[in-house]
């Protein structure tokens, strides 16, 4: 009970300092979910920072691999010995989450690994997909204790508007990476190349085309809550965290905003404000 305690607690600190978002979120949710929904938020952040933690996209490969292992159960090594799998292995077990979409996530995330283009919006709303939409429906299973609470579709909606409104939060940081999230059909409709965007050069055109992906989150985020008599109350506190597109695009449409300089964020006050109003 001491080792799965101290797991917990490391995934919750975890959280807290790298994802305070859905930290804050989560702690709108029952006592008794909130070390399981650190845990899943914390194997979260584990995959999506695999870029900043390696050099070459070979070695991201083995790492996300050895999770993909850990899910599947076939790792070498003592993986409970790691905070974060053995709390996400108590929480897959308590609660029947469906490891294959752990691992879908985990296979989307191969992308960050590369510098390719998102060919398409089509594809960009397929990655949000397998990424953020899967956390919420995750987090909506063990919410609603294991059982199916009825949420795909909104969870679908939910994730892909507050996943574009992130990437677009981190564009500067992207791009300076040489990673470009912006799908090439919207690019290529406004005259921008890639150029135009890890050299940090814009332009009109690419102002448009980032307008065309705000209203493109905006409208998920309506279709989102369209289906909100869809959620039961006890998976509310998953979809907690989408009351912040708004707030978030917004700042993107102030005159200084400046893509390539400004990281987007509102400050604390205001985002447990938008947290505590919710997203309904």
């Amino acid at each position: 009970m001491a080792e799965a305690h101290s797991n917990f607690a490391h995934c919750e600190a975890l959280v807290r300092e790298a994802d305070p978002d859905r930290y804050w979120a989560s702690l709108f949710a029952p006592a008794d979910k909130r070390p399981h929904l650190h845990a899943l938020y914390a194997f979260n952040f584990e995959i999506a920072r695999v870029r900043e933690a390696v050099r070459e996209a070979l070695v991201g490969e083995i790492r996300l691999q050895w999770w993909r292992d850990a899910l599947q159960g076939e790792a070498r090594g003592d993986v409970r010995a790691n905070p974060v799998a053995a709390a996400l292995d108590d929480t897959i077990v308590q609660f029947r989450l469906p490891r294959q979409s752990l691992v879908d996530l985990i296979d989307a995330r191969i992308f960050d690994l590369y510098e390719d283009p998102m060919p398409s919006l089509n594809d960009l709303e397929g990655y949000c997909g397998e990424t953020s939409s899967s956390l919420i429906q995750l987090a909506s299973l063990i919410l609603a204790r294991g059982t199916n609470p009825g949420t795909a579709d909104a969870a679908g909606h939910a994730g892909v508007a507050y996943a574009i409104t992130g990437l677009l939060r981190a564009l500067p940081i992207h791009a300076r990476q040489g990673q470009l999230y912006l799908p090439a059909d919207i690019l290529e409709r406004h005259g921008v190349v890639r150029e135009d965007i890890v050299t940090g050069r814009g332009g009109p055109g690419l102002a448009s085309a980032l307008a065309d992906l705000r209203a493109v989150a905006r409208r998920h985020l309506e279709r989102a809550r369209a289906l909100r008599t869809t959620i039961p109350d006890a998976a509310k506190p998953a979809f907690q965290p989408i009351a912040l597109v708004e707030p978030y695009l917004k700042a993107m449409e102030r005159r200084d905003y400046d893509p390539f300089h400004t990281m987007v964020d509102i400050p604390q006050w205001r985002r447990i404000w938008a947290l505590w109003r919710g997203p309904f």
